[in-house]
């Protein structure tokens, strides 16, 4: 049964981010409504990174603000994010990759545990239970994600779709709220596009968890997505539904070069 898509969680008012004299992001505003899956697309360079960097606390803009929930802040830490309910995953996999695929997503895990370090180490009382019901929590994702051969294998032994599988599960081991995914179907085969847009799609409807993501393969976007904003050079020039965005002059301009 699909979610419904319901009121604005997140809103990204007026950001302008730039390095030095190089203007990143100029003035870009957009929503995010609950349950929705939610693009963010454009060519090489637009800023689309930038702009999920903005979100979850790695880059601090010189200008705009960013509500989440009702609650607006203009700059916040990637730790603060992560506690308010916004998960990430990146482009370039940050796996532990000595580790097997249960201790990585476990790592997930570690802003819901409440026992001191010395009792998880010695394993008593509340920590014991605590982690078996964080771990019955890992198993449940590694059922979903269909993984389950590969819980003790070292995540760096993995093909790189099956890395891909095991970095989402680690950002669903938070519980996420909103899900930011930056290029998750980067280096994969047609195989591999498909088995991530139907986890991408179950995570929507099955855990509720609004997304948001940045794709380069524009076939995969005009499926899955409900609405897509598009950047160009740091700033937007298309935001609508999927077919809204298919036919804007500007847009189709800018994929196709012909607007500089």
């Amino acid at each position: 049964m699909t979610q419904k898509i319901g009121n604005v969680i997140l809103e990204v008012k007026n950001i302008s981010l730039r390095f030095g004299g190089v203007k990143a992001l100029t003035d870009i505003s957009f929503d995010v409504r609950e349950h929705e899956v939610r693009a963010i697309i454009g060519p090489n360079g637009a800023g689309k990174s930038s702009m999920l960097n903005c979100i979850n606390g790695v880059y601090t803009p010189q200008e705009g603000l960013i509500t989440f929930r009702g609650q607006t802040f203009d700059h916040m830490n990637s730790r603060q994010v992560a506690e308010m309910g916004i998960a990430r995953t990146f482009q370039n996999l940050a796996l532990f990759k000595g580790m097997s695929v249960i201790d990585n997503i476990m790592s997930g895990r570690n802003l819901k545990i409440k026992s001191n370090i010395l009792m998880q180490a010695l394993r008593i009382g509340p920590a014991q239970r605590e982690e078996e019901q964080h771990r019955a929590f890992v198993e449940h994702i590694i059922d979903f994600l269909e993984i389950q051969a590969f819980r003790k294998t070292p995540v760096g032994q993995l093909p790189y779709g099956l890395q891909k599988r095991v970095d989402l599960g680690r950002a669903l081991a938070m519980e996420p709220q909103v899900l930011l995914l930056d290029e998750p179907m980067a280096g994969m085969n047609l195989e591999e596009k498909q088995d991530m847009c139907r986890f991408i799609l179950d995570v929507n409807d099955e855990f509720g968890t609004t997304v948001v993501l940045i794709e380069h393969d524009m076939g995969v976007v005009m499926d899955i997505s409900d609405r897509v904003v598009v950047l160009d050079y740091g700033k937007k020039i298309g935001d609508g539904s999927p077919d809204e965005v298919r036919n804007n002059e500007e847009v189709i301009s800018a994929y196709l070069g012909t607007s500089h």
